[in-house]
C-alpha cells in the first residue's frame, strides 16, 4: 500500500505543478492579450479624436472662406475692385421719354 500512495503523492505534486504551470501560463496570455486589447483601444481612440481635430479645423476653413465669398460678393466691394484693377467707370443713367399720342391713348 505504501507505493501506491507514494505514487499518488507524486502523482499528485506532478498536477498540481502542472496545474501551477498552466495557470501561470493563461496568466500571462491573458495579461498579453489584455495589453493587446487595451492599446488597440487607445490608438482608435487617439484616431477618432485626430479625425475630429481635423474635421473642425476643416469646419473653420470653410466658414472663413464662405465669410471671405460674402464680403468680396458685396456691390460696393465688387464696384470698388472694378474701379481700381480694370479701370472700369460707372455708367451715367440714360433718360427715356415716351410720347403717346393723346388719339391712339383713348383705344389703350
Amino acid at each position: 500500500m505504501r507505493k501506491r500512495t507514494r505514487r499518488s503523492i507524486k502523482s499528485g505534486n506532478f498536477i498540481q505543478g502542472f496545474l501551477f504551470f498552466i495557470c501561470t501560463v493563461g496568466s500571462i496570455v491573458c495579461l498579453i492579450f489584455y495589453l493587446w486589447v487595451f492599446k488597440e483601444i487607445d490608438e482608435s481612440f487617439l484616431a477618432i479624436e485626430i479625425q475630429n481635430t481635423t474635421a473642425r479645423e476643416l469646419k473653420n476653413e470653410i466658414d472663413e472662406i464662405k465669410n471671405k465669398i460674402e464680403k468680396l460678393s458685396r456691390s460696393d466691394v465688387v464696384t470698388a475692385r472694378a474701379k481700381k484693377e480694370l479701370g472700369m467707370v460707372v455708367a451715367e443713367p440714360e433718360t427715356l421719354i415716351v410720347a403717346i399720342n393723346k388719339n391712339k391713348g383713348s383705344d389703350l
